[in-house]
């Protein structure tokens, strides 16, 4: 099989090493390009990031050059996870020049042209939406992609079976939100140790906005209501949320977990590399899931970190038709990397990179 040559834009920094701990020996993916800012141009990998993640920095990517977002970067994929402020311009050029730019960034995620992907949700909306944005923004074979928000993806993957087997009328949701979200620098020690934040700026407009928007059908958002609440906590990574979701009808507890357990994508089925079998892992324990114990929750091997563990399941006292559970996504590997990593192998089998 030729292997298809992707860029990694912004290498240097916690969401690069989560693509680059992906893409190495991939089946379908080779690394050619690692970019980063100007400043760290020209120097080899090894010197110019520091390796933040667990495994040491592979071998494969030390002695490669690093070359800057602003010079000319040739590549059929390019996974982005660039700085919000300065990914538009750079995006663009790719895409034009004819790269598939599957990117973590929230420049474009809201315009109505542009695909935000869960590969498991909605990857219909990837066909739906790209003929119309290579017309509108004159590209030729080059698109853009956008993942969602972090937050979003483990609630909204949690959610996908319920709407299709029950409705969903609204959704009130409770984050618990791990450090690494805001970046290595982004939460002083001083500030979370001993404490948790209760504000996280956009968080929550972002997940009200993105849910409708994943959960409709690639034309109009869905039909419902959404309220969250996002704090940030002492927990290095994942994200855990408390959900209460009111169904369109009357289902019990067990039934709301069968259907859960059950789910599964196209990409399930096409079985691609990094597609977690099953997508969604439902607990009994009364103490489950937890960040500590089940971050890495997916199989096979390549696949940990994707599924969504989900427990606590029960009904709730409030809403009629409602159920609650606890959900538990990691978020620089599904919230990021790993999701976009997904969707762009799922681009590649379909024949679309």
């Amino acid at each position: 099989m030729n292997k298809k040559s992707v860029a990694v834009l912004g290498a240097t920094g916690m969401v690069g090493q989560r693509f680059i701990q992906a893409l190495v020996n991939h089946p379908y993916f080779e690394i050619s390009v690692l970019a980063a800012s100007p400043k760290s141009a020209g120097k080899k990998y090894s010197e110019s990031a520091k390796w933040y993640l667990e495994g040491g920095m592979p071998e494969e990517v030390k002695g490669m050059k690093v070359v800057s977002t602003e010079a000319r970067i040739e590549a059929d994929i390019a996974f982005s996870c660039l700085p919000s402020e300065s990914a538009s311009e750079i995006e663009l050029r790719l895409a034009k020049q004819g790269a598939a730019v599957i990117s973590t960034s929230s420049n474009f995620r809201y315009d109505d042209d542009v695909p935000v992907i869960i590969p498991e949700v909605n990857i219909e909306h990837v066909g739906l939406l790209l003929e119309g944005q290579r017309k509108r923004r004159g590209f030729e074979k080059g698109f853009i992609v956008k993942k969602p928000n972090c937050t979003t993806t483990g609630l909204v993957m949690t959610l996908k079976p319920l709407q299709d087997k029950f409705g969903i009328e609204s959704v009130i949701m409770t984050s618990m939100q791990a450090l690494s979200g805001a970046g290595y620098e982004g939460v002083p020690s001083m500030a979370i140790v001993d404490n948790v934040i209760p504000y996280i700026g956009g968080e929550e407009e972002k997940v009200e906005k993105e849910v409708l928007k994943l959960l409709g059908n690639g034309r109009k958002d869905a039909k419902m209501k959404v309220s969250c609440s996002c704090n940030r906590v002492g927990v290095t990574d994942g994200h855990l949320e408390s959900a209460f979701v009111k169904l369109g009808r009357k289902a019990s507890v067990g039934e709301v977990k069968r259907v859960m357990r059950e789910f599964e994508g196209e990409v399930q089925k096409m079985k691609l590399p990094s597609a977690p079998i099953p997508p969604l892992i439902v607990m009994e324990e009364l103490d489950r899931p937890q960040p500590r114990m089940d971050r890495y929750a997916g199989e096979p091997e390549r696949a940990g970190g994707m599924a969504v563990a989900i427990g606590r399941v029960r009904e709730d006292n409030v809403f009629e038709n409602g159920i609650r559970y606890s959900l538990l996504s990691h978020n620089t590997v599904r919230g990021a990397a790993g999701n976009a990593v997904l969707t762009g192998e799922y681009l590649f089998k379909k024949g679309m990179v």
